[in-house]
C-alpha cells in the first residue's frame, strides 16, 4: 500500500514538472493545449483513484468519472 502511494506520488510529480517543461519550452501553438489537458485529466485520475480510494468504488461511479471527464476534456479542446 505504501509503495503504490509513494509511485502515484512520484508520478504526479514527474508529469507537473513535464507539464511546466513542456509549457517554458514551446511557444503558444495549437499542440500545446491538448497536451496539457490530457496531462491534466491523467492526474486528476491518479489522484481521484489513489488518494480518493474511488479504486475500491462502485465500478458505475468509476465509469461515470472517466467519461465525464474524457467529454469534459473533449469539449475543452474542441472550444479551443
Amino acid at each position: 500500500m505504501k509503495n503504490s502511494l509513494i509511485l502515484v506520488f512520484t508520478l504526479l510529480l514527474i508529469i507537473t514538472i513535464t507539464t511546466t517543461c513542456i509549457v517554458n519550452s514551446f511557444s503558444v501553438s495549437a499542440f500545446i493545449a491538448p497536451v496539457i489537458m490530457v496531462l491534466a485529466a491523467v492526474k486528476f485520475l491518479l489522484v481521484a483513484f489513489q488518494f480518493m480510494e474511488l479504486k475500491k468504488a462502485h465500478s458505475f461511479w468509476k465509469i461515470s468519472l472517466i467519461i465525464t471527464l474524457g467529454l469534459l476534456v473533449i469539449l475543452i479542446i474542441g472550444i479551443k
